[in-house]
């Protein structure tokens, strides 16, 4: 386990190094290392810190942050199919973006959009918890994520219906695919507060969730709190995911395929592939950045689009072979 963290980790560096090289213009490896150090071209050293270094970033912090609560959320609800928008923090998000959008506030406020998907989010979680409050079981919360999800999806499709300028419309929807192109540090240091509590948070979960694991009656008489430990999860999903939304759009499947790929190496353990999918899913994502970028398209692909690509043939393979044990 600690020799496969480790080769993520060297992997994820190095790509990491090569995204920065990947533009309009390729860079080569002296004027990248000339323009980090500041003693390059002004101009060279401006696009490669304003532009291409926030992109990474955001695309690591949105990677790292689907694949994370995608693998808590799995284990969780010991289910492989589960992804984080399962509870409508996703869609709770891109309906505040919309919001946004459509009242006009991100044309006056560069922020309003990240804002507003952020208070969207808590909004979702917190009438999806309310909902199933009154249960407390974990078929009720999956009902109320459902039901919320759809309702969004319903509300975000009547602003776009409704709407009276057609490329108002356009431009929703092309935020709805997911992309982290034309980000700033702003948009970085609002999710990364976020984000990294959001993280910590599923991180310190990994006890409960390999006592869950055995069973909710088991995890209780080794002494974890199935309810404490369920809003935990649910607390750091809402923070990670609904940040990360609210500033790059829908991005699907990260959370779905990167813990499926991981689990057969730490043989089902739910504590040991928290760090791992959190890896995994930076690095997907980063791949799948830089296939935006490379590839010869007019007008460059969301990268929603492409995670949908690699996401949907496996979700329906999963289906297949969802009689399975995978916990």
């Amino acid at each position: 386990m600690k020799r496969l963290l480790l080769s993520l980790s060297a992997l994820l560096l190095v790509s990491a190094v090569v995204s920065l090289r990947l533009g309009t213009a390729s860079l080569p490896w002296e004027t990248l290392w000339q323009a980090l150090t500041g003693s390059g071209d002004p101009l060279t050293a401006l696009v490669v810190r304003e532009i291409r270094l926030p992109r990474l970033l955001l695309t690591l912090l949105a990677g790292g942050s689907l694949g994370l609560a995608g693998a808590a959320m799995q284990g969780l609800l010991r289910n492989p199919l589960v992804e984080p928008g399962l509870l409508g923090v996703s869609a709770g998000a891109a309906l505040g973006a919309v919001a946004a959008f459509y009242s006009g506030a991100a044309a006056f406020f560069s922020l309003a959009l990240p804002l507003a998907g952020m208070l969207g989010a808590a909004i979702a979680v917190a009438l999806v918890l309310l909902a199933a409050r009154r249960t407390g079981s974990i078929q009720s919360l999956i009902l109320a994520g459902v039901a919320l999800t759809a309702i969004c999806g319903a509300l975000t499709s009547l602003a776009l219906n409704l709407s009276p300028n057609p490329y108002a419309a356009l431009e929703i929807v092309f935020w709805l695919l997911g992309s982290v192109a034309d980000r700033t540090r702003d948009h970085v240091a609002l999710v990364l507060p976020l984000v990294a509590v959001g993280c910590l948070l599923l991180l310190q979960s990994r006890g409960a969730l390999k006592a869950l694991s055995l069973g909710e009656e088991t995890a209780q008489s080794l002494g974890y709190s199935v309810g404490r430990a369920r809003l935990q999860i649910i607390l750091g999903t809402a923070l990670a995911v609904g940040a990360v939304v609210s500033v790059c759009g829908a991005i699907g499947f990260v959370g779905l395929i990167v813990p499926h790929l991981l689990r057969p190496w730490v043989k089902g353990d739910p504590a040991a592939l928290l760090p791992l999918s959190g890896l995994g899913g930076a690095l997907l994502l980063l791949w799948a950045d830089m296939a935006v970028r490379l590839l010869p398209t007019q007008q460059e692909l969301k990268l929603g689009v492409i995670t949908a690509l690699l996401g949907a043939p496996l979700f329906l393979l999963l289906m297949l072979r969802s009689r399975r044990n995978y916990f």
